[in-house]
């Protein structure tokens, strides 16, 4: 439910209709335009009568939420989000560049790779710490080590923000202090409960569509993010499951400009995971952005063939230069 208020309505007035919805249950989202406060009321009590709201003093009319995304949709948020992270920005007119290694394999690795991309015009430092592999046998990352050498690499480059994999809601007090955006892969998706993990952090969360997940899903896993009091979610697009096999997914460029319709979130594309072959990386790359993408995230290694994972999708610093 969405509440309007008058542009002359008093602040008493406003937090008398706060103080209602709040006693009968529902979260208040309070957002103030230059016109008109709007406050959402998030929840579903049971009987209750919306009209009784239009007779409050200060109202100018009560409106339906019809999206089940309430906070993620653009309902209550019209307006693009921009998120300001350590200084670098996600959304509005710039594009955002995450690059980095698939995993942090050695300090050394970090390192070349870190002051590569960074110098190159990088503006987010990427590197898993913990690996969601198909094969429990494959390397698994090097866990809070990782996140150590990636702090510390960050730091030595001016303090750009680091962005890495959660896997397990008991990984996440771990990343306190040392990561700025908590990466949920596909595959967990709709891992709920650490969603929720997320959520309660306040740490910008970086959510990845699921492999076979619908875009009202992906916006519902967001909604769970932003349920715990956590704003700062961006949606990456990484490619879904298909019949194809040419690539290692299929990019679905065309959810960029649908998701970017329903939700204020800012929206980046992982054209590496979409693809899984560094020579189709960059045409996919252009084309997000072309189609209005906020953001890229791509994955760098300066030794490919040695890779302890997902080699083969890998730019050369060179070709991340480009």
């Amino acid at each position: 439910m969405m509440i309007v208020m008058h542009p002359h309505a008093t602040e008493e007035q406003v937090q008398h209709v706060c103080e209602k919805l709040r006693s009968l249950g529902f979260d208040v989202h309070r957002s103030n335009g230059r016109n008109y406060t709007v406050l959402g009321a998030i929840g579903d009590p049971k009987g209750l009568d919306r009209r009784q709201f239009e007779l409050f003093e200060g109202v100018k009319e009560v409106l339906k939420i019809s999206e089940p995304y309430k906070l993620a949709g653009r309902s209550l948020h019209p307006q693009d989000s921009v998120l300001q992270i350590r200084g670098a920005q996600l959304g509005g007119s710039d594009v955002a560049v995450m690059a980095g290694p698939c995993s942090v394999e050695s300090r050394e690795q970090l390192q070349t790779i870190a002051r590569s991309v960074v110098g190159s015009g990088a503006t987010f430092l990427r590197g898993g710490a913990y690996k969601p592999r198909t094969s429990p046998y494959a390397f698994q990352g090097l866990g809070e080590e990782a996140l150590d050498l990636l702090r510390t690499q960050a730091d030595a480059l001016g303090g750009v923000p680091v962005v890495s994999e959660v896997m397990d809601a008991r990984q996440i007090p771990a990343c306190v202090g040392k990561v700025d955006v908590i990466q949920i892969g596909a595959r967990n998706m709709q891992n709920f409960s650490l969603l929720k993990e997320c959520g309660r952090t306040g740490i910008p969360v970086l959510l990845k569509r699921g492999m076979s997940s619908t875009i009202e899903e992906w916006l519902m896993a967001a909604e769970y993010v932003m349920s715990e009091g956590n704003k700062n979610v961006i949606l990456c697009e990484r490619g879904i499951r298909t019949f194809e096999t040419a690539t290692r997914n299929t990019l679905d460029l065309s959810a960029i400009p649908v998701v970017k319709e329903k939700t204020h979130l800012p929206v980046i594309v992982d054209p590496s995971h979409a693809m899984g072959r560094r020579d189709k990386i960059l045409p996919m790359a252009r084309a997000a952005v072309a189609a209005g993408a906020d953001g890229l995230i791509v994955e760098v290694h300066h030794d490919p063939d040695n890779a302890l994972s997902d080699g083969p999708q890998a730019l050369l610093p060179e070709m991340f230069q480009v």
